[in-house]
């Protein structure tokens, strides 16, 4: 299968860099709170006063319709009306938790975490492990269920790992029976909330690790709050994206192959879905509903998925200003990597606007199973953790590889009329 690439295009990819860092230089890499955006109040249409869109919403247009964010001052307002409009019609609430109500403590190397809600209290724990180069304090990547990628692209760099064990808030997963909504640790703490998918309850759990780490800091727990990834495949390659695009503490995201509900665009999904004689693959249809509202497939299922108000572009797009990279699979048709190409191109915009395209990227690329990175996608894992892990500058972080015939996808069709 040949593949377009734009990652040995050096002297474009040297200029644009250059251009793309003068007009970067006061644009965070990285927050030190988990949401800057949580005063937003955008306009949450039912399903039957939504406006009719069969294209990707405009991500920078604002839910009231009213223009478009031009200046990135305006961007995390914006942003946090796609967080809300996810939460309402996806995932339900993430709710936010005071500092008060959580406490933290290292035990050699593991990091537990309890969050009191409602007189109930939830246990989080997860052990560090160090590197064996360079010195504390260290950069972070947080595998969600687990880390695929391999050893080989963090091991010889200091960077410490940690898995999140999202069974100890939902312990639902595609490997054994789930205890089913309202009966998970989750509950416990907020019995009003379940109606809840697991990705909500996943990011939530994240973050309260993440309030952990910055509760304890550095002297303590020897990581850089200021470096932390997350990454995951799969099913946990969704949980990567949506942990990372909910709480800005985060550095950088590397979403593997996460398949419909995760990158790829709903709407893109729905309309391979409705040719004649196709395999299927992973839409709104015929995803896994304990990771989702059940109302979203009710409400938004079929041709009704135009009347959502936004898409997984958006979703992707919430990730920005920070950095993001996507790595997809073609050869497992069910993960809609097509969608997931459309959704990139799509959230890639948002970067745009800010002068900072170089943070995202995607590298689609087959011949390998299943959550198992070849070694020909190593330099572009490695170069988005070089850069924004460890700090490297001049690392070519321009990364958009995909399938030679996803150049006859109408991308004009999906994102062409915005700003129109």
């Amino acid at each position: 299968m040949k593949f377009i690439s734009v990652l040995t295009m050096c002297v474009v990819c040297s200029m644009s860099m250059t251009a793309q860092t003068q007009k970067s230089q006061n644009i965070p890499l990285v927050y030190s709170v988990e949401n800057t955006g949580n005063q937003a109040n955008p306009v949450l249409p039912s399903r039957e006063n939504a406006k009719r869109c069969e294209a990707l919403p405009d991500p920078l247009e604002w839910s009231n319709g009213k223009g478009r964010v031009r200046k990135f001052s305006d961007w995390s307002r914006r942003r946090g009306e796609i967080a809300r409009e996810i939460q309402h019609y996806e995932i339900g609430t993430k709710p936010v938790v005071k500092a008060a109500d959580v406490s933290a403590a290292m035990n050699g190397n593991t990091l537990t975490v309890n969050v009191t809600v409602n007189g109930q209290t939830i246990h989080l724990c997860a052990t560090i492990k160090y590197p064996s180069v360079g010195e504390p304090p260290y950069a972070l990547m947080i595998g969600t269920s687990g880390i695929s990628l391999p050893a080989a692209v963090y091991s010889s760099r200091p960077v410490a790992t940690m898995v999140f064990n999202e069974k100890q808030v939902n312990n639902y997963s595609q490997f054994g029976k789930p205890d089913g909504r309202g009966h998970y640790e989750f509950d416990r703490l907020y019995p009003d909330l379940t109606e809840n998918g697991a990705y909500s309850e996943w990011a939530w759990g994240m973050s309260r690790m993440l309030d952990g780490l910055q509760q304890l800091g550095p002297e303590v727990t020897k990581i850089d709050m200021s470096h932390i990834g997350l990454t995951g495949c799969s099913y946990a390659g969704k949980m990567a994206l949506f942990c990372g695009a909910f709480d800005e503490r985060v550095a950088l995201t590397i979403a593997q192959e996460p398949g419909g509900g995760g990158a790829a665009a709903w709407r893109y999904s729905s309309w391979m879905n409705a040719r004649p004689d196709e395999k299927p693959v992973e839409g709104i249809d015929n995803t896994d509903y304990n990771w989702f509202k059940q109302s979203l497939k009710e409400n938004y299922g079929g041709e009704n998925v135009a009347f959502l108000p936004h898409d997984h572009h958006e979703l992707v797009a919430m990730v920005c200003p920070r950095a993001l990279l996507m790595l997809g699979n073609p050869d497992y048709e069910w993960l809609a990597d097509p969608a997931a190409y459309v959704s990139m191109n799509a959230a890639m915009k948002v970067w745009e606007q800010f002068g900072i395209a170089d943070r995202v990227g995607y590298s689609i690329v087959a011949g390998h199973g299943h959550c198992q990175l070849p070694e020909s996608q190593y330099p572009e894992v490695e170069a988005y953790i070089d850069r924004f892990l460890l700090g490297k500058e001049n690392v070519n972080t321009v990364v958009r590889i995909a399938p030679e015939s996803y150049a006859e996808i109408d991308l004009d069709k999906w994102i062409g009329g915005w700003g129109k």
